[in-house]
């Protein structure tokens, strides 16, 4: 028993050690004094967005770069709230600012919404560079300029952006937004080692041509989600050396935590359920000792009420991994700003455990909600 404590806990250290180490081998990426030169199409595939769109839109008048050189297509999946009723007096109100901006209605071709909505609005991008993100998001005003200068100097077909959560409050928010900045970490340290396997569509660039040449969504239509994370898998596959981090403080889009823990299991859920899916080798290895990690500290709880196990070795099995987790979320927190919000770090670090093991099993076992549209993995 104690071999397998000690060999889960040896290579749970060693993977968050790395992902540490890789996050300062990303190079900050500055924003220079380039002339723009790169043609954009924003896609933002919505469902039911109301309370959210006019920050959203907001945020995109609010975009540095020259309205000539990009054009936003927002994909409406069947809403049955207001929301075309307030896209439609938003882009009226601001008469020549939103001449760039088209609204369009989603076609169902599989099970998968926002991958039918993206693969539509794709279809009918007028330029080469597609950028995707989400309705409840809200733009940087240098965001097209840190992607411009990123091609300019980098030639990518991929990129990966940073995503945070804002304006949080009490403990389940900080709660999510801890979690976010250790994927976020994960993310960054993953590209740092050279083995990037996660991203977020609510910050990612791509051109068109890649996403054509790996035949789009194509092999994983079948799951409601993951339109970023599996095309990362194929561009990996297919360009590896034209996949890139841009690590700005420029180009973080920031969106807004749920408010009740029902929305943040379905979430996590529906996060949970297409990692079954992966093809990235080192991601399931990561996912699975990630899992492995917290499901023992559970089970060594367990072995101590039991009398199995002293409590001495449970105390210093959590500490170890409180310990490497808070480097790599400190380093998150501090690249994005938000280092006053660890404070919440060490109560989360109690219930987190029990939280992403209960994600796990109910991926496994039931299905989620999401858009208000139940789904089974």
């Amino acid at each position: 028993m104690m071999v397998i404590i000690a060999t889960v806990t040896l290579l749970y250290v060693l993977l968050i050690g790395s992902f540490c180490w890789g996050f300062g081998r990303v190079k900050s990426f500055e924003l220079s004094n380039v002339k723009p030169k790169t043609n954009f199409t924003i896609i933002v595939p919505f469902r039911n967005e109301a309370q959210h769109l006019p920050a959203l839109l907001e945020s995109i008048f609010g975009l540095n770069y020259p309205n000539a050189l990009f054009e936003v297509i927002l994909v409406d999946d069947a809403s049955d709230d207001n929301s075309r009723e307030i896209l439609d007096s938003i882009l009226k109100s601001n008469g020549n600012s939103s001449t760039n901006i088209k609204v369009v209605n989603t076609i169902r071709t599989t099970t998968s919404p926002k991958k039918d909505a993206i693969t539509l609005a794709i279809s009918q991008a007028t330029t080469n560079w597609i950028v995707t993100t989400d309705a409840d998001c809200e733009l940087p005003t240098y965001w097209l300029d840190s992607f411009d200068a990123c091609i300019q100097a980098q030639n990518p077909a991929l990129i990966v952006a940073p995503v945070t959560y804002h304006e949080v409050d009490g403990f389940l928010q900080n709660f999510q937004l801890l979690d976010v900045l250790s994927l976020q970490g994960a993310t960054l340290g993953g590209f740092g080692i050279k083995k990037p396997f996660l991203c977020n569509g609510a910050n990612l660039a791509y051109t068109k041509q890649l996403f054509y040449s790996v035949n789009g969504f194509e092999g994983n239509s079948d799951l409601a989600s993951g339109d970023d994370v599996f095309l990362l898998e194929k561009a990996i596959e297919n360009s590896p050396k034209q996949v890139h981090y841009l690590k700005s403080a420029q180009a973080i889009v920031v969106t807004k935590a749920l408010n009740t823990i029902t929305e943040l299991v379905d979430q996590r859920v529906r996060w949970a359920a297409k990692s079954t899916a992966y093809k990235n080798v080192f991601g399931k290895l990561a996912g699975g000792i990630v899992l492995a990690q917290n499901a023992l500290i559970i089970g060594c709880l367990f072995l101590v009420g039991m009398g199995v196990l002293r409590a001495e070795i449970l105390l210093y099995i959590f500490l170890i991994k409180c310990s490497i987790d808070f480097v790599l979320i400190y380093k998150s927190a501090a690249f994005f700003g938000q280092k006053k919000h660890l404070e919440y770090y060490f109560l989360a670090s109690f219930y987190y455990p029990f939280f992403s093991v209960y994600v796990v099993i109910r991926s496994v076992f039931k299905g989620y909600k999401w858009k208000e549209r139940p789904y089974r993995q």
